[in-house]
């Protein structure tokens, strides 16, 4: 079999039958619009194919899907592109995880024999992918589930549903782009996952909730500032002192926070930001609405005041948790 038949074997595996459909037949079938289909397959992160053959069965049970959720009223049309446009850029960034996670084995798979090509490994690893859907479902309803009673909790206005007051931190780490310079592909790989991973484990473990990562730093939320800070705190301890990463930066701030399409945004973001960037390595820095919830268990020192941007000259204040404090809880 030649490579183009191994691709195209690869291709059909993974979505489960033969592509054989125009995007205009694959919106008639499936109860849309040619304009409302492509405008689905463009909030689900795909180009527009024009009269090419380049979709399934599965295009259709997909688009069947949002057409009947919206024609028995069950999601508006708004709110069902919403939520297409939230899922396409979910599982599209996912997608490339999972794929760079297993070029390593691909590439192990064919040195050690057990496949002649990189296409061949890729097939025989793709058979897995039903185990993997049902972990995707299963992972997706526990977050679904933890996701529902956090909206819950928050109340029943209208406008508490939308935004509500969260301490948000970022930590980046210092000196990256020096650091990155002086390593090779696979070492900076490997040290940003490293990093990654430990800062996801540390938030999750108190209860936070990593919002993104962008290489060199993490964005992450706590439901109150005490869990921020000890996370904060954590994060320095665990990390800043392993030989193999570099020191680390942590800026927190609470205040209002809109949640939408999986991010969050305002002020307290933006200034949690700024205080990580003026931050000293391996220290804390916190704004005022956060170092109002803080009690004796923490020992805390307002510095001089400082430019930053899109807020001024603000007094950072630096916190540290205080020696022989005993926590009984």
């Amino acid at each position: 079999m030649n490579r183009s038949d191994l691709r195209d074997q690869l291709v059909n595996q993974i979505l489960g039958g033969e592509m054989r459909l125009t995007s205009a037949e694959v919106a008639e079938k499936g109860g849309l619009s040619l304009d409302s289909g492509e405008r689905l397959w463009r909030a689900l992160g795909f180009p527009d194919t024009g009269d090419s053959i380049a979709y399934g069965e599965a295009d259709v049970r997909a688009v069947a899907i949002v057409a009947a959720a919206i024609e028995h009223g069950v999601l508006d049309e708004l709110t069902a592109f919403r939520m297409t446009r939230a899922l396409g850029r979910t599982m599209s960034r996912l997608a490339d995880w999972q794929v760079s996670a297993l070029v390593e084995q691909v590439e192990h798979d064919v040195e050690g024999g057990k496949s002649e090509s990189r296409l061949e490994a890729a097939i025989e690893l793709a058979s897995a992918a039903p185990g993997f859907e049902e972990l995707i479902l299963y992972a997706w309803r526990r977050h679904l589930a933890a996701a529902a009673a956090r909206i819950e909790a928050l109340g029943a206005a209208d406008e508490e549903l939308r935004s509500t007051v969260m301490t948000v931190g970022f930590a980046d780490l210092s000196r990256f782009t020096s650091l990155a310079n002086g390593l090779d592909d696979g070492a900076l790989a490997s040290l940003v996952e490293d990093f990654e991973t430990r800062c996801a484990d540390i938030v999750t473990s108190r209860g936070g909730r990593v919002i993104k990562t962008l290489g060199d730093a993490v964005l992450f939320v706590c439901d109150d500032a005490v869990e921020g800070t000890r996370t904060s705190l954590d994060l320095v301890r665990q990390i800043g002192t392993r030989a193999e990463l570099p020191d680390i930066r942590v800026g927190l701030a609470t205040g209002s926070v809109i949640s939408r399409l999986g991010d969050v945004f305002g002020p307290a973001v933006n200034l949690a930001s700024r205080l990580s960037h003026v931050a000293r390595s391996n220290r804390v820095l916190i704004d005022e609405g956060t170092a109002a919830h803080l009690d004796d268990e923490f020992d805390m020192r307002t510095l001089p005041p400082r430019p930053l941007r899109g807020f001024g000259n603000l007094s950072p204040i630096t916190v540290s948790e205080r020696r022989g404090f005993f926590r009984t809880h």
